[in-house]
């Protein structure tokens, strides 16, 4: 049996961390590596001591359709991390970034972006100049 590519074995763990979402919208999960280490983890959900989306439902923004009770995953793994570890990592996240992590991930020092579903947009062109973005298929 042929062993899995770091890539994929990443992003599966991202799919696994997307369990723990609490927007039934969508289940975002985000695992930041180094050097093939674990830096940090995160999932869509809300703040911390406040009412969830599946308790209590989405507050969807009507321009964008997108609910805003939820902190996004990529943001989650990144205010749960060692600031300086992240420079140089790698972002593997279940959907590609939306244009605000797209900011917070460049901010942050993330070199690269490993994402499994498409959920493109025209402002991320502006954002990840510079960093290598992969759209790799489920295998």
């Amino acid at each position: 049996m042929e062993r899995k590519s770091w890539d994929d074995y990443f992003l599966d763990i991202a799919d696994q961390v997307s369990t723990r979402s609490t927007c039934p919208r969508l289940h975002v999960g985000c695992v930041i590596v180094k050097d093939k280490h674990i830096i940090s983890t995160g999932y869509n959900g809300s703040i911390h001591g406040h009412d969830h989306c599946d308790a209590v439902g989405c507050l969807i923004d009507e321009h964008s359709g997108r609910c805003f009770r939820t902190i996004h995953a990529e943001a989650n793994a990144c205010l749960h991390a060692n600031r300086d570890s992240l420079k140089g990592a790698t972002a593997y996240v279940t959907h590609e970034p939306c244009e605000n992590c797209s900011k917070i991930l460049a901010q942050v020092g993330i070199e690269r972006i490993v994402f499994r579903n498409a959920y493109p947009n025209k402002w991320n062109q502006y954002f990840l100049k510079g960093i290598e973005v992969v759209h790799l298929t489920k295998i």
